[in-house]
């Protein structure tokens, strides 16, 4: 029997990243670590809240929880509280934790972990998956360029290779702090990070239907189960569709079931200055075994797993048992 995979999670907790919290604090195969945040979806205060909360549903006290960088590292803080609700979570009422987060920022904290598993066996390696803007990883990869050392691999919801969702071009995560996605990936390519981009190209395809939530719900007690229906619910009532995506808990679906995700190794870099254009992830399909000499901007110098399709039934299912308790 092999050990559960070490991961730490950063997440600007909202519905799909309290998805994604249910399924890695839930799945036997993980070894959640901790759980970094950021200014994204809602304010960082709210964000350390609704993920405090969701661990407490979960009974999972043990993992520290961290606050990190509440504004992108130019622009200002811009949320998403359109989708996911006043509170960014839902709305749903639930009481807040009554547990702090930890002292720590996030990035000493994430420091301190990736230090402490460089020095162990290849297994020690920690999983980094982002499901927010990137700004705390860019923070700790420019400030503590070592600590990539106790990185196994990066998976990252966010960019896209053919739309976007908070503009006709940008993805939201990469839009709401570009410069930090352009850091963390031109750090990638000089620290030799693997990374996988989870976009909006697989994003919405591992959909929940409102039938299924409503079984969910059914199980009460307010725990992973009644959270999980809950959250979905509210999504497909709020965008008035019969179903909704599982969103970012699909990158945790493809850190625990790789089989499940087709990728193809790309070239991908961050627009930054375009007015109509910026935060776009331009991933480059072209075939450069030809003569491309005429591109003044050359080849990108970081290439990623580029996700282009995934099993979603199989995300599908691997989320709803989890969450209903049928993988312990």
């Amino acid at each position: 029997m092999t050990e559960p995979l070490p991961i730490v999670l950063d997440v600007d907790t909202g519905v799909d990243d309290a998805c994604a919290l249910l399924l890695a604090a839930l799945h036997p195969d993980v070894d959640l670590r901790a759980v970094t945040c950021v200014g994204g979806n809602a304010g960082v205060d709210d964000v350390v809240r609704n993920t405090l909360k969701v661990l407490d549903v979960v009974g999972r006290p043990d993992v520290p929880v961290a606050r990190g960088a509440g504004r992108p590292l130019i622009e200002p803080a811009r949320d998403a509280r359109h989708v996911h609700g006043e509170d960014g979570m839902a709305d749903l009422g639930w009481p807040s934790s009554e547990r702090h987060p930890d002292p720590r920022h996030a990035v000493e904290l994430l420091r301190g972990l990736l230090s402490r598993a460089a020095t162990g066996e290849p297994a020690d390696r920690i999983t980094l998956v982002p499901l927010a803007p990137l700004t705390n990883i860019a923070l700790l990869l420019r400030t503590y360029p070592e600590a990539a050392a106790g990185l196994r691999e990066i998976v990252f919801m966010g960019g896209g290779t053919e739309i976007g969702n908070a503009t006709a071009s940008a993805e939201f995560n990469v839009w709401h702090d570009p410069e930090a996605a352009a850091i963390v990936l031109e750090s990638a390519a000089e620290l030799d990070i693997p990374v996988v981009m989870y976009g909006l190209d697989v994003f919405y395809d591992v959909r929940v239907s409102r039938e299924q939530s409503a079984e969910l719900t059914a199980v009460g007690g307010r725990g992973p189960a009644e959270l999980a229906g809950r959250l979905v619910d509210f999504q497909s009532r709020r965008l008035g569709q019969p179903d909704a995506t599982i969103g970012d808990a699909g990158a945790v679906c493809a850190v625990i079931d790789r089989a499940g995700l087709t990728t193809v190794r790309l070239p991908v870099r961050v627009e930054l200055a375009g007015t109509f254009s910026r935060g776009r992830t331009i991933v480059d399909r072209r075939d450069w075994s030809g003569d491309l000499a005429h591109d003044p901007h050359g080849i990108a110098p970081t290439s990623v797993e580029v996700a282009m399709s995934v099993d979603a039934g199989r995300y599908a299912e691997l989320w709803l048992r989890t969450v209903n308790g049928g993988t312990r």
